[in-house]
Formats: C-alpha cells, structure tokens, sequence
C-alpha cells in the first residue's frame, strides 16, 4: 500500500480520489483555495475538498491527513507536505504547475492524469479541443511529472473512441470514471517496480488553451458541422449565444438539420420559425436546427415553447455581434 499526496481541484477528479482512496494510503489532499461564487461571492470549497470530507466521515481517509488548500506552493507547504512523507503524487486537474522543489519531494513518482492521448493536447483544455478539431478518438494519458507542461513520460494509456455527439461535459464526466482504473493500474506497477515509461514524441505534440467567453460567439459563415462541434465543446461553459436585435440570444441546444445548402440564404438567416418546421438558421454550409433557447432576462425553453411568446423575434438575420 503506497502513501499517496493526492492533488487535484474541480468535480473531474473525484472519482480518482474515490478509487485511490480503497486501495492506498491518502496521507494529503492538495487542493485549490475556496472559490467565490455568484453575485454574493460566497466562498465554496473544490469539488475534491468536499469529497475528502466525506471520505474522513467514511473513515476511507484518516480524519488526521491534512487538507492543504494554499494559495501558493511556498516552502511552507512543501515542508508541510514533506512532513507526512508521502511515497507518489498523483495529480488531476489541481490547476497550478509545479516546480522541482515540489517533484522532489516524492521518492517513488509523481504522476499526472491528462484527459487525451499526449502527444496530442496539451494544456488546458484537451476536452473541447478534442470536439472542435473532429477528432475520432480521445483518451486518458497517465504520465510522469516534468517541468515542461504535459511533456512527461507516458506510464500508461486508454482510447474512447468519439462518435460526434459528446459534449466536453459528457466527454470529460467519461474520462474520469475512464481514469480511475488506469491510474489504480499505474500505481500496482510503481509497487510492483514494474513500470515501464514510454518518452513523448514532442515533434507530434499539439497544443490547447484556455476557453474565453467570446469564442461562444456562433459565426454563421462557418459551417453547420463546425457549429456544432463548437456548440458541443462549449458545454457547460462558456456556451454558444448569438445576437439578434442587439440582443443576446444563448442557444442551449441545436442539430445539424442538413450538412449540404438546400436554399440559396445569407448565412445567419432564419429560414423558418414555426412549430412545423422547426428554427431552421442557415450556416455557410448547411442548415443548423435550433432546440432550446434563452433570451437574455428569461427562462431557458424548448422551441415550441419559445415560439409560442417570442415567434415576432426570430425573423430575418441573426447578428455577427452587437
């Protein structure tokens, strides 16, 4: 049974947790500080600091590993890490880079979860990178900790195959049950001394960053496939809105109608609104199928029942931006 410093911060990681916390031994949990949330700024502890609580009243985590929720990874903490000398760092998703100083502090390994198969996307935001660039398969890479972000020693890998309906919601809720097991498989070998570390081919790596609240922005000259891989990569966050009337418009969910133009329209027109047809929006290729919808200031509804009090809204074109 291996003594494990677990660090990790959003909901994806929990399952990780779970899964490390009946087979070793959790002697630390590092996490992101508390969070502000919504208008009142309430602080909210990490999806994995809530989880260890849990885990402590289960008695699967000794109520006495300490909890570490630092804004920085100063000496302090590391000799605080030290201090409960943990064999393995197993990290997922934490959200800060480590330095040397850290890395050393773990005589067996320090190893990271990384939902894609590295080489290819590193960074952020390999989940929705993965549904924007159409690829056909993703995966979970278990991989050695190295100075340079996501370019460590693969230790182990599993493919999930990608059908064009994942949402990166749904992509990455799969990667992490996915991770459980392949990182339970990691750390039988590093007890076993049995791993067998495979080095990146750097000169295939591609590259992901962060997600901003405008690229949710549709451009309807780009086609009705490409619209929905962004729709889909933007789930839950940032979303896909457009403008009409100067209005925002958030789009909750759409289809592809038609991957080929069956009528000669402007890109962003609206086709059709109407409980018949449908909302029918033409792209620069294809016709997009609007399903549910939210103007700004109002509740989220299905296209029937948005048609039934906003029909007057949807004529014309929808707008490039305000």
């Amino acid at each position: 049974m291996l003594k494990i410093l677990f660090a990790g911060t959003p909901e994806c990681a929990v399952p990780v947790l779970h899964a490390i916390a009946q087979k070793h031994h959790i002697v630390g949990i590092l996490t992101r500080p508390p969070a502000a949330v919504g208008r009142s700024k309430k602080l909210i502890p990490s999806a994995v600091a809530l989880a260890t609580e849990v885990l402590k009243s289960e008695k699967r985590i000794s109520p006495a590993a300490p909890l570490f929720t630092p804004e920085k990874l100063n000496k302090d903490v590391r000799e605080a890490i030290a201090a409960v000398s943990p064999d393995v760092m197993v990290c997922f998703a934490y959200g800060k880079i480590f330095g040397q100083s850290m890395l050393d502090l773990f005589p067996l390994d320090a190893i990271n979860i990384h939902p894609s198969l590295l080489p290819r996307w590193r960074g952020s935001t390999p989940v929705p990178a993965a549904i924007l660039a159409g690829d056909t398969k993703t995966g979970v890479t278990v991989q050695q900790m190295a100075l340079e972000m996501d370019a460590g020693d693969i230790l182990a890998q599993c493919t999930i195959p990608l059908d064009g309906s994942e949402t990166a919601e749904s992509l990455l809720n799969l990667c992490a049950q996915k991770s459980a097991d392949l990182t339970l498989s990691v750390l039988q070998k590093i007890t076993d001394k049995t791993l067998s570390p495979m080095p990146q081919d750097h000169s295939a790596a591609t590259f992901c960053g962060m997600l901003t609240k405008e690229m949710g922005l549709i451009n309807w000259h780009n086609s009705a496939e490409e619209i929905d891989r962004r729709h889909r990569a933007f789930v839950p966050w940032p979303g896909t809105f457009t403008y009409k009337n100067n209005e925002k418009l958030s789009i909750q969910a759409l289809a592809i109608a038609t991957s080929e133009n069956t009528q000669n329209a402007e890109p962003g027109t609206i086709l059709t609104a109407d409980k018949k047809n449908g909302i029918l929006v033409q792209t620069g290729k294809g016709i997009i199928s609007l399903i549910q919808l939210q103007r700004t200031g109002k509740k989220s509804l299905y296209w029937k029942d948005f048609l039934n009090g906003s029909a007057e809204f949807l004529t014309g074109k929808f707008n490039a931006s305000l």
